[in-house]
């Protein structure tokens, strides 16, 4: 679900920090993509421009089951699970037991071809389906600050996460700091 927040926090248009914020295109998507696919100890991807401009696409649509999930409106979120169940169809995704380098088995969600984008929307969309299926449609936030509609997965002890960023977070207590002086 990580991969699919930074998918939708890259390659969406809306405010990020206070400011409007314009998704990249042409070979800056590509890069935007690439580094939303990587991190967390895994190696950046090679990615096209196709690849970049269909996971953008699936980014729109994901960003959709993040607000839903936010709002917690049963109308929201019905049409957010229909977005789902859309992007598991038309990905085809299917687990399979993938080795790890170090030993033992991971489960991935490949696409029906398993090109770059397929592969990486089908699991997108399995961690969101599997997420809203459960108690953890919760853990699905749009920050709270405002001028930012970034999206994050709250991955805190307590479910208390409100904010995209540390840099939200600090912008909110400042104000609300400077508005009691």
């Amino acid at each position: 679900m990580e991969v699919a927040a930074r998918l939708v926090n890259e390659l969406t248009p809306g405010h990020r920090r206070g400011r409007p914020y314009d998704a990249p295109a042409g070979r800056e998507r590509v890069r935007a993509t690439a580094a939303a696919l990587g991190g967390d100890g895994r190696r950046t991807p090679e990615v096209s421009d196709a690849d970049a401009v269909a996971l953008a696409g699936h980014a729109a649509a994901m960003r959709t089951c993040f607000q839903a999930c936010d709002a917690g409106q049963d109308d929201d979120l019905a049409r957010a699970a229909a977005t789902v169940n859309a992007m598991l169809r038309a990905t085809g995704a299917r687990p399979q037991l993938d080795a790890l380098p170090g030993g033992g088995w991971h489960v991935h969600f490949h696409g029906r071809d398993d090109s770059l984008a397929v592969g990486w929307a089908a699991g997108c969309a399995t961690g969101l389906a599997l997420a809203m299926g459960s108690d953890l449609a919760g853990r699905l936030g749009v920050c709270a600050a405002e001028r930012c509609d970034r999206v994050y997965v709250d991955t805190s002890k307590n479910s208390t996460r409100r904010f995209c960023s540390t840099s939200c977070q600090n912008r909110v207590k400042a104000a609300a700091y400077r508005a009691r002086r």
